[in-house]
């Protein structure tokens, strides 16, 4: 029994993949996580630190 997992995307990355994986995981475009991860950025600074750790903590995917 193998469920959903959340990996770091490698066939739609700009920076580390993070936005493209999260945007495989929930089954949505990934400008729009893009732009959900900006504004996150630009209120109060915290989306950058949440960024960062997701790409150091997720794993790469194994699908190209």
């Amino acid at each position: 029994m193998e469920g959903k997992r959340l990996y770091k995307s490698n066939r739609d990355k700009k920076l580390a993949g993070v936005c493209g994986g999260i945007a495989e995981y929930f089954e949505i475009d990934s400008t729009i996580v893009r732009l959900a991860w900006v504004l996150f950025c630009c209120m109060g600074g915290s989306g950058l630190l949440a960024y960062i750790v997701a790409a150091l903590v997720m794993p790469n995917s194994d699908i190209y």
